[in-house]
């Protein structure tokens, strides 16, 4: 999904530039009041990764590609804002060390694929919580869930972008099309791999997980306690 240096016009990347700015101003105002300390670690091993999924891409058009996004993985481990960050260095990282995304298309990326997968993704995480059953399983599922939505969100937000200052020169609908058909498929790898992740850290250290703080712990018997 990273948009290379003209893939867009002027204009448009200045105001991507200044909504992802705004966006990870805020982010940074608000991780402070979510992340505890005893999940800093966590936060990086979870942008890590992120970098390291996102480091797999796949041709879509025009110079654009397709990969895992992590955004509500990151989301639900470490909180969205906190999360949102952790996307947000590894973009950054990737178009200045890896020159994966061009440097003037920055804010249009970071507001793809930070912003609109960690923080939409979140509320369709959240909304999915409310009717799912309170158990750890349920938390799992619902985070893959929204993980697929995300992708696909992200795609959508991608393609109206392009549509509004694109000049790739491919037609907008074609792009559309390339980039959500691809992103749902990779978004059911997406959702599949964020599950089985979450899972596998609530099974180990469900404190950890952002996601997961209404649940209650669960039952110690008293001679396992012993």
């Amino acid at each position: 999904m990273h948009a290379p240096d003209g893939f867009i016009d002027g204009p448009t990347s200045l105001a991507m530039g200044v909504v992802a700015a705004g966006g990870v101003g805020v982010c940074l105002r608000r991780a402070g009041q979510e992340l505890e300390e005893k999940q800093v670690p966590l936060a990086g091993l979870t942008a890590a990764f992120v970098f390291a999924v996102q480091m797999l891409n796949f041709p879509v058009a025009s110079g654009t590609s397709g990969h895992l996004l992590g955004g509500v993985l990151a989301a639900v481990l470490v909180g969205p804002w906190t999360g949102a960050l952790c996307v947000t260095v590894v973009v950054a990282v990737q178009a200045l060390l890896f020159a994966d995304g061009g440097l003037t298309a920055l804010g249009f990326n970071v507001v793809n694929m930070a912003l609109v997968t960690a923080l939409a993704g979140y509320l369709v995480f959240v909304g999915l919580r409310r009717v799912l059953p309170r158990t750890r399983s349920a938390v799992a599922v619902a985070a893959g869930l929204a993980a697929g939505i995300g992708v696909v969100l992200s795609s959508l937000s991608f393609s109206l972008q392009y549509a509004v200052g694109g000049t790739g020169g491919a037609d907008a609908g074609a792009v559309t099309a390339s980039m959500v058909g691809v992103h749902v498929l990779i978004g059911i790898g997406e959702g599949v791999i964020t599950g089985l992740t979450v899972s596998a850290v609530l099974a180990s250290r469900p404190d950890l997980v952002h996601g997961a703080r209404d649940l209650a712990p669960e039952p110690v018997l008293a001679g396992a306690a012993s």
